[in-house]
């Protein structure tokens, strides 16, 4: 299980930063914390409606295999002994 186990830490390590990136190329809704550092401002440069709703799919979809990695990498130490 050695092998199954460094291959979830490292598909953790590449979904947790691409999770991030994705959600960092959210436009702000307003109001928030976005508005606090200029997201605000953008407002007239809006993404067209197709393109934030396939960001959205894909963070959804990522953020979905994350979890089911971290629930495996959960798993697989708590089985193995490794978590103890």
């Amino acid at each position: 299980m050695g092998v199954l186990q460094v291959i979830l830490q490292i598909l953790l390590g590449v979904t947790s930063f691409l999770l991030t990136l994705l959600i960092l190329l959210h436009k702000g809704r307003g109001g928030g914390l976005s508005d606090m550092f200029g997201g605000g401002m953008t407002s007239g440069l809006n993404s067209s409606g197709v393109a934030e709703r396939n960001l959205n799919r894909f963070t959804v979809i990522l953020g979905v295999t994350w979890a089911v990695v971290i629930i495996g990498l959960g798993l697989i130490m708590k089985f193995s002994g490794a978590g103890s």
